[in-house]
């Protein structure tokens, strides 16, 4: 294991508190145990809070995303684990600001189960909390049954949309209808091309060759639709492309917002290479890109690999999106 780290089980503890005193005039930790981030302003009186959460090794996901125009708080768990139940409570209290919160994160069943309960713990004690799952990776269940699937970074725009509501000072209500509609609206793919390593495993989460590729690997590992030897870019793209289109209801003179995203260790470059034939695919289709976002926005440690994720968007959509944004990760004026 090569890592810049000191003792592996106090990882996720020091990097929040780098986190902490780079940004202290926009972050906050909350909690017994400090492993709840909230924005520095929390709570905001008369303002819905959108609370997050899941486990470390996925910068910006989750806490990045804690700030105007995203969401509220995050509660973290250790890498690739679920934050506790009493984690999740101690953020929800630090951001209720009196008109309920929205709890938004990914479809996974540690989080599902503890998520759940925390909800049950804030109603009891006056918090509506209404939730809402992004499940946005088109593998890992068919079409029919997408209240399956994990959500990968394609999460981004439930953020993005849905903080953007929250932030005009929109009810619980309308906030949720946004969250539920971009995940209704996004869809993504992933390649993956090398493990990563959890500092207190210390050995790399599974094993692929040099020169192979595993096309649907989630941001865990788990297991993707095909491995096989290491294609072009073009190909790689196209299949990613081909998969999400036939999953979603798109048309001549419809408009998506597209993310090409990096899983840790891919260069930027090599995501523009991707953007170009995602660009191409969609020309030839008569459907028009509106705002990119190329980067890493949802990361698995220093896993080689990347992630296309299309958002259908609306002219309700497009204004929410071009919302200014920020947080010590994403900044949008």
């Amino acid at each position: 294991m090569k890592k810049i780290i000191n003792d592996p089980f106090k990882f996720v503890d020091e990097m929040l508190e780098g986190i902490m005193l780079a940004h202290p005039g926009k972050l906050k930790l909350v909690g017994t145990d400090k492993r709840a981030v909230v924005r520095a302003d929390a709570p905001i009186r008369g303002k819905v809070g959108i609370a997050t959460g899941g486990g470390s090794g996925h910068l910006p996901v989750f806490m990045g995303y804690v700030g105007k125009g995203f969401v509220d708080g995050c509660s973290i768990g250790n890498v690739f684990s679920s934050p506790t139940v009493e984690q999740m409570l101690a953020a929800t209290q630090a951001i209720n600001g009196g008109a309920g919160v929205l709890y938004l994160f990914g479809n996974y069943s540690g989080d599902v189960m503890n998520f759940g309960m925390a909800a049950e713990m804030a109603e009891a004690e006056g918090i509506k909390i209404e939730t809402v799952l992004a499940a946005d990776d088109v593998v890992s269940a068919p079409k029919g049954e997408e209240k399956r699937r994990r959500g990968v970074a394609g999460i981004f725009y439930c953020y993005k949309l849905a903080g953007a509501k929250a932030e005009s000072m929109a009810p619980l209500a309308e906030v949720k209808r946004i969250a539920e509609k971009a995940v209704a609206n996004t869809r993504s793919m992933g390649v993956a091309l090398s493990p990563c390593t959890v500092p207190a495993a210390g050995r790399p989460t599974f094993t692929i060759g040099e020169d192979e590729m595993e096309i649907g690997m989630g941001i865990h590992g788990e297991p993707g639709v095909r491995r096989g030897k290491l294609e072009s870019a073009d190909t790689i793209t196209t299949h990613l492309m081909e998969t999400i289109l036939a999953d979603m209801n798109l048309a001549k003179g419809d408009e998506v917002s597209v993310l090409v995203n990096g899983l840790g260790a891919t260069p930027k470059e090599e995501l523009y290479v991707m953007y170009r034939k995602v660009h191409q695919i969609l020309a030839a289709r008569g459907v028009t890109i509106y705002r990119p976002y190329i980067g890493e926005y949802a990361t698995s440690m220093e896993m080689a690999g990347a992630s296309v994720s299309l958002c259908k968007l609306d002219a309700e959509l497009k204004a929410l999106l071009d919302a200014p944004a920020s947080t010590p990760f994403v900044e949008q004026v």
